[in-house]
């Protein structure tokens, strides 16, 4: 994937793959990572930033993550600020450009009761010691020379979890955090990253246990057309994982427990949403409370079904969800899901797994298939409310006048709560999901969109007209809970 920080990327991911090398060798210690910061970053000429001493400390930080550990004690968010990378940005947020002229009145003077513009040598000038960002100035200049100044991480934060210090270093409120990964990829200083737990998954292959991939529906497309389920399924053996399974099937089963909640909702004339999307899952959680408590659906996601019926069915076992979500990685520390994934892992950091093995994806025909196509759709917008009216369809509901808001986006997110907080929702249902687009459209895919939606079309074409319950006939669904404060239920 060529993207425009594409040398951040790849200092990013060859720290990953070194890490996971050492890990196969089991030769993770002080020496040894001592070591790999000297052989990244070799020498006396720095290779992007002002010296090599910063260059080293960035690094340093970026191997801790890739080690799973936090950056500061804290904070233990999933989401982490390297400190060192964050000193590029303007601290101030109103900036006064090159179009200003000394107006002989000074209206952006006058018009700021902090004192904080005085004139300059060639223009005026703001201090951002004094500044409140109130925006007076701005309105008042008459040559629109006064501009405002929104740094990238806090522009791609849907839900105002960045502010700064003093010094201008990027804080992530971790109160209103929905551990959406928005920001990690906006920076173009690469001043924010996740921990990544590719260490702790090696170091459990290692040691034996049968550790068993989950691949996110969003995966068939990702890596071209060539590269079917079967082609991924093969190169996880070859890492070391002793299965591999579609969460798609766990998509399948979301939406045969959804439908059930969304019928009975509908009966009582209550409004309900969805809960596969961790991060809108995490904003309802904390910036919508009383809606997340009275309207969140209270079936688990894909990722957490598919796990529960892997530990159901082979007790013991280590399961890791792969896709392109870094708020899955919160979810599986949720101490109120029992039997969730152990370990979530990115796109990016599966690519660097297989790296460290010298593992590549070999193209394969379209065998393997364990969901139906609304399994595999959940990963687009409008994909899990669509496998839902289906299930309620193939139970004979008539689902004509149902009207459903397929909110993708955090600000289509947050409009659709807003509406739903002051009972002004029209729509009946609402499907909930952070990234535009879907999950196709997570901070870790690998390609564009649109590269990913032709590919996933030609691989899901081939793949067979099964419906949604006759599918879920061939798994145990009595031997575990598909609700979220549950291991074990009986079955409907």
């Amino acid at each position: 994937m060529v993207t425009s920080d594409e040398n951040l990327v790849h200092l990013k991911h060859k720290i990953m793959e070194e890490t996971c090398r050492l890990a196969w060798n089991k030769a993770i210690n002080e020496k040894t990572i001592h070591d790999l910061i000297f052989e990244i970053i070799p020498g006396t000429t720095p290779q992007f930033r002002c010296c090599v001493y910063k260059e080293r400390a960035i690094v340093a930080e970026r191997i801790q993550l890739s080690l799973a550990n936090d950056l500061r004690p804290d904070t233990h968010n999933v989401v982490q600020v390297i400190e060192p990378a964050c000193d590029q940005c303007s601290i101030s947020a109103y900036s006064v450009t090159d179009n200003c002229r000394f107006c002989i009145g000074k209206p952006c003077q006058n018009s700021c009761a902090f004192d904080a513009i005085t004139p300059g040598e060639f223009r005026m000038h703001i201090d951002s010691n004094k500044c409140k960002e109130c925006g007076k100035c701005a309105e008042a200049c008459p040559f629109g020379a006064i501009v405002h100044l929104l740094r990238p991480c806090k522009k791609a934060c849907p839900v105002g979890a960045i502010t700064y210090d003093e010094n201008g270093v990027c804080q992530i409120d971790d109160s209103k955090c929905i551990h959406c990964g928005h920001c990690i990829h906006s920076c173009p200083f690469g001043a924010i990253g996740s921990k990544t737990y590719l260490v702790n998954i090696i170091k459990d292959i290692l040691a034996g246990k049968e550790v068993i991939a989950m691949v996110a529906p969003s995966i068939e497309g990702q890596f071209g057309e060539d590269i079917s389920l079967d082609s991924i399924r093969d190169a996880m053996k070859k890492i070391g994982f002793a299965d591999m399974v579609e969460v798609g099937l766990g998509g399948d089963m979301t939406a045969a427990y959804e439908a059930e909640e969304w019928s009975e909702a509908r009966k009582e004339g209550k409004k309900m949403t969805t809960s596969c999307c961790p991060a809108f899952k995490y904003m309802m959680k904390k910036h919508f409370p009383d809606q997340y408590r009275d309207n969140m659906s209270t079936t688990v996601s894909p990722m957490c079904a598919v796990s529960r019926y892997l530990k159901a069915t082979h007790p013991g076992c280590v399961t890791v969800f792969i896709g392109p979500c870094i708020a899955k990685k919160s979810e599986t520390m949720e101490t109120s899901l029992p039997g969730n994934a152990d370990y979530a892992v990115t796109f990016g950091e599966l690519r660097a797994l297989m790296r460290s093995k010298d593992i590549k994806f070999e193209p394969h025909e379209a065998e393997y298939q364990e969901s139906s196509v609304f399994g595999k759709k959940f990963a687009t917008s409008g994909g899990v409310a669509n496998a839902v009216i289906e299930v309620m369809n193939e139970r004979g509901e008539d689902t004509t006048d149902i009207k459903l808001n397929r909110a993708a986006g955090g600000d289509a997110c947050k409009k659709a709560l807003m509406m739903l907080k002051a009972g002004k929702l029209q729509e009946d249902f609402i499907e909930g999901m952070i990234c535009d687009s879907g999950c196709v459209g997570g901070p870790s895919k690998h390609r564009t969109e649109r590269e990913i939606m032709k590919a996933r079309a030609s691989l899901l074409s081939k793949a067979d007209g099964r419906k949604i319950l006759d599918n879920l006939k061939d798994y145990p669904m009595e031997k575990f809970s598909m609700h979220k404060e549950t291991l074990r239920t009986t079955a409907p």
